[in-house]
């Protein structure tokens, strides 16, 4: 990195693709570099990414975006439930290819890259927001999964995202949403989160966030140099924020490399949406669905207690917290969220056939 260029902007800018919503906070505490040091990482003899063979689709959302969107079209027969996944923020479709993996034979699968990561185009800065998020996947429905029940999983900003769209088209939601699958995510309070900072540095962090994700973006060039210079930094920073305490080198080097490619600029300009979210007067009408929040209980970005309230404003929601998990529990313990998905997905078919054998009773 250039000389002229201030150490610390250095370390900001690695921090700030590192843990997304902590943003520059992340890099005021050594004690976090300590703290992940001191772990040592195993291989994962078992670590290995499912792969596909999809519909592969670009579409344009109303404002001109281009979103890469991949469907696994369903082989059975009869109408199949379409499942649709959203991801969060700076990752992409491949953070959630292990509950696709586990659905594709049982549903039809929509994955999708939101605007301005992934493979999708990027967006004018103005509609890098949670709201526009929801519009692109009320869309995204629209034109590709038009009739038929449908299931939603959103991990962080997809929950984000999910929430959104209930707030934008509520019949949706009563008619056709059969199940909901909250992961890491929350209805709003991100600024109450102390990242595992001292709680005196909570109102400084989230203070400073905004202001250094202005200085970052527009210093976007020479930050992405520190991005690939301060490489360790971030990793470390990458591996505290996402896991729990024994994360694997596999899983590490997974996570950080979607991160590590998501531009510095999207990352700044979509932080200020994501501290102000709340969508906790939605909640209730999401109680026609089949809600399961599922968490880590060593989730430093959404911690425990905002699933405790998303789940505590849905009426008849089920909440799953993940032994010795982080932010990333989807990758980190898949076995185990994937079966709480399985177990949901069984009861929307049983849900949906008790209906078909009622509706055909009364037309005999």
């Amino acid at each position: 990195m250039s000389p002229s260029v201030p150490g610390a902007l250095k370390i900001a800018g690695g921090s700030l693709i590192a843990v997304g919503t902590v943003a520059a906070g992340a890099a005021i505490g050594l004690a976090v570099q300590r703290r992940v040091v001191a772990r040592t990482m195993q291989s994962d003899g078992d670590w290995k990414l499912p792969t596909f063979t999809p519909q592969v689709h670009e579409f344009e959302t109303s404002d001109g975006t281009a979103l890469h969107v991949e469907i696994d079209e369903y082989v059975g027969s009869g109408t199949p439930i379409t499942v649709i996944l959203c991801h969060g923020y700076a990752l992409s479709s491949a953070s959630l290819l292990f509950q696709r993996a586990v659905l594709e034979d049982r549903a039809r699968v929509i994955s999708y890259d939101q605007r301005s990561h992934g493979k999708s185009a990027q967006s004018n800065e103005k509609f890098e927001t949670v709201d526009q998020l929801g519009h692109d996947l009320s869309e995204l429905i629209d034109v590709f999964a038009p009739s038929g029940p449908l299931m939603l999983l959103g991990h962080s900003m997809g929950g984000m995202t999910i929430m959104a769209l209930a707030e934008q088209r509520p019949e949706l939601f009563r008619d056709r949403v059969k199940a909901i699958s909250f992961i890491s995510t929350t209805a709003g309070g991100l600024r109450e989160v102390t990242f595992g900072m001292p709680v005196v540095m909570r109102a400084i962090v989230h203070r400073a966030a905004p202001a250094m994700a202005s200085v970052l973006a527009k210093t976007k060039g020479i930050v992405e140099v520190g991005r690939r210079a301060s490489s360790d930094l971030s990793e470390m920073i990458f591996r505290s924020y996402s896991f729990g305490a024994h994360p694997s080198k596999e899983a590490s080097a997974f996570v950080a490399e979607m991160i590590d490619s998501t531009p510095i600029d999207v990352l700044a300009e979509f932080l200020p949406a994501l501290q102000e979210h709340d969508k906790y007067d939605v909640l209730p009408t999401l109680a026609h669905c089949d809600v399961v929040v599922i968490v880590g209980d060593s989730d430093r970005l959404t911690p425990v207690v905002l699933s405790e309230r998303l789940a505590a404003g849905i009426l008849g929601s089920k909440l799953a917290v993940i032994h010795d998990s982080g932010h990333m529990v989807g990758i980190e313990h898949h076995d185990e969220v994937n079966q709480l998905l399985l177990e949901q997905f069984e009861r929307v078919e049983t849900g949906l056939g008790k209906k078909s054998r009622k509706a055909a009773s009364l037309w005999s």
